[in-house]
């Protein structure tokens, strides 16, 4: 059992498979017993939640005297003020802080090395979490007390930042760490899609056995890897999750900040989870261009469709057809309705568009490593339909969704 005091807050206990128990710090409601879920379906076509980083009233007295580290980017946001400096500002001794994939202010390219450095604004250590320190070292965490985690996700399974949370949470299980996670909305939370990831293709772009949509929001995310046991040697993270209020998975959340430079736009969110099997083919998205992941195209395609040049900017340096004109197809204002499903078709018509002069998945092990299996890029070559794609997926979707039932914190 896990004791913690925090006043004027109840702790609702998630009980996991294993019957350990996550704690859910929640406000105190006195009315009856099931008021907390009543206060959701209350608010459910309310469209501004309240985020977990909006609350730290919830657990500031469990913060005094405690030597913090925050994991977090540009998108650590209260209000117009970044959680560092509220936390600063509040006298708590913030010590260090760990950045994920494209750095503490999220400008750094995807796949570019993060360095250590001082932040120039508080002169905080800033510690990579990328590259070859993609989990805290012990001696990183021997002075601290209690870690911070509040990243903005998008919730797709190759989206590096729930691999930056598992490494968290497994380092300081290993550490005897506490670990906060500040839960945020998923723009992407609404539904469940993808093949699931085989054990032969665990990497950092899919470290758990999870759908390319997973459904569910980072805190519910923390729970599920506790939960089921996938941190290394089945190890317990002390968790705490603050949740969000006003909020279910139904609701549409439009992000404040941009959560990594090629996803700028709602469209580009919502395409990414499709697009980004483009990646590890001839195929460009759009990177150095004004709307990464909102088109994509090739320097082969036929002229008479849309067009796109790429060139090296920021957030995209050196992109795929640098300086060369891109022919394809530009999605921008199809997304009329919110997406159910991935779109197979982009990846079936790109490959039909390309002919067999040239080879279309070029990179046959991050395409795997993307997909999560081998089956994929087979059905694709073999002329498979999406229909007929989407029915081998279905087993394991089904299986997946009992998994996630149980760590769901929002209707």
């Amino acid at each position: 059992m896990i004791l913690l005091v925090i006043p004027s807050c109840t702790l609702p206990k998630k009980k996991n498979t294993a019957g350990k128990e996550q704690i859910v710090i929640e406000e105190h409601i006195p009315t009856n017993e099931g008021s907390i879920k009543e206060e959701v379906a209350i608010h459910h076509t309310v469209h501004n939640p309240v985020l977990g980083i909006d609350r730290l009233h919830l657990f500031l007295d469990s913060l005094s005297n405690k030597r913090i580290a925050v994991v977090g980017n540009q998108t650590s946001m209260v209000g117009n003020v970044h959680l560092v400096d509220t936390l600063l500002s509040l006298r708590l001794n913030v010590i260090k802080v760990f950045a994920p994939e494209h750095g503490f202010r999220g400008d750094a390219d995807a796949g570019e090395k993060v360095h250590t450095v001082k932040d120039e604004k508080t002169g905080l250590p800033l510690i990579s979490l990328y590259g070859q320190n993609k989990k805290p070292q012990r001696d990183q965490l021997a002075d601290v007390d209690i870690v911070i985690y509040d990243i903005q996700d998008v919730g797709v399974r190759f989206y590096t930042y729930i691999s930056t949370l598992h490494y968290v949470m497994e380092a300081c299980a290993e550490n005897n760490k506490q670990l906060v996670v500040l839960d945020r909305p998923n723009p992407n939370g609404h539904y469940v899609d993808g093949p699931i990831r085989e054990p032969e293709f665990r990497s950092f772009i899919g470290m758990h056995p999870v759908p390319i949509v997973y459904g569910m929001t980072i805190g519910e995310y923390a729970m599920m890897v506790n939960g089921e046991g996938w941190l290394d040697d089945h190890l317990k993270c002390k968790l705490w999750v603050i949740p969000c209020r006003n909020y279910t998975h139904k609701s549409k959340y439009a992000l404040p900040v941009p959560p990594s430079p090629n996803l700028r736009s709602e469209e580009a969110i919502t395409l990414y989870p499709s697009l980004c099997l483009f990646e590890a083919t001839t195929i460009s998205v759009g990177r150095g261009t004004d709307v990464p992941f909102e088109v994509y195209g090739h320097p082969n395609f036929p002229k008479d469709n849309f067009s796109f040049k790429p060139i090296s900017v920021p957030g995209a340096k050196n992109p795929m057809y640098e300086n060369r004109v891109c022919y394809g197809v530009d999605l921008r204002g199809s997304v009329t309705k919110r997406k159910y499903e991935l779109n197979l078709n982009y990846l079936i018509q790109a490959k039909d568009l390309l002919g067999d002069t040239l080879p279309f998945i070029d990179q046959v092990s991050f395409f795997n490593r993307l997909a999560g299996t081998a089956k994929l890029r087979d059905q694709i070559n073999a002329g498979w339909t999406a229909k007929e794609i989407r029915e081998t997926w279905k087993p394991g979707l089904d299986e997946f969704k009992k998994i996630r039932q149980k760590y769901l914190l929002y209707d």
